[in-house]
């Protein structure tokens, strides 16, 4: 089932970040949102997910088991990388079967406290995490920031690889981005 945003509004005192914004998001298909800073994505993000609500309009279809990347990973930092990704996975996903996702991106150190991770090897131990996740929708909210290319390059090639047939929705600035995932875009304007 597709999931459908319809009217939606939003405003954070006096500033709307919302006017009557409409969009479709297919059902297992990657959804690329884009716009420049301080348009909306992230708001109309929370609002998909439910952790905001609108002020006005509608939001029908949306699945119930959510997982996401946050802008900030969100990680336990006193945990390892592997217990971390644990934390959200069913009980038949084996240690081995997350340390292997894991190592596919290039984390190796899996032994040690995520706090000290670097930011970007923090932020792969995210996406391994809502990869992982039992979930019926991915939303990823600038998942590659603080990756160099050729890292960003190997781990969108794993988000591809392992979001193959599920609804995806990722907020970014680059279209490069959108294009390498092949993306339905949403395109967001000023407001």
């Amino acid at each position: 089932m597709d999931i459908k945003a319809t009217g939606i509004r939003k405003s954070f005192g006096d500033k709307k970040v919302l006017d009557g914004f409409d969009a479709a998001i297919r059902e297992n298909h990657m959804t690329c949102i884009m716009g420049p800073s301080g348009c909306g994505k992230t708001t109309l993000l929370y609002i998909l997910m439910g952790l905001e609500p609108q002020d006005e309009g509608t939001v029908s279809g949306m699945p119930e088991k959510k997982s996401a990347v946050f802008q900030e990973d969100r990680l336990c930092e006193s945990f390892n990388a592997v217990s971390n990704v644990r934390m959200v996975c069913a009980k038949d996903v084996k240690d081995r079967t997350i340390a292997s996702h894991l190592e596919s991106i290039g984390i190796s150190d899996l032994g040690q406290p995520v706090r000290e991770f670097s930011g970007g090897m923090k932020r792969r131990v995210a996406i391994v995490r809502a990869i992982l996740a039992k979930s019926d929708i991915l939303f990823l909210d600038e998942p590659f920031k603080g990756l160099d290319d050729d890292t960003k390059s190997l781990v969108m090639d794993y988000v591809a690889e392992n979001t193959r047939n599920r609804t995806v929705v990722l907020v970014t600035h680059s279209i490069e981005e959108a294009r390498a995932l092949d993306c339905d875009m949403i395109l967001m304007g000023d407001n």
